[in-house]
């Protein structure tokens, strides 16, 4: 459909809107900063731990999970 983003889970299509899309995509990158940057805006090892069900030490692998998500809905909205 014009104007929108699908995702595709393993039973469905839910379509999202494409404002909502590109919005997403600029709080994926954000959040990317915020987890791999150092400096007063990077997440506290807490905010991490809360964000990654109490396991702070996948810190890296979520960044650069956020990061890959984040890319691929930039490139598909941008599309």
């Amino acid at each position: 459909m014009p104007g929108s983003t699908t995702l595709r889970s393993g039973h469905g299509v839910d379509p999202i809107e494409h404002g909502d899309a590109v919005r997403l995509a600029a709080v994926l990158r954000e959040i990317s900063g915020m987890l791999a940057t150092e400096g007063p805006t990077r997440f506290t090892d807490a905010q991490v731990s809360a964000l990654c069900g109490g396991q702070v030490e996948h810190r890296q692998e979520f960044a650069e999970w956020v990061e890959r998500v984040g890319r691929e809905l930039t490139a598909k909205v941008s599309a």
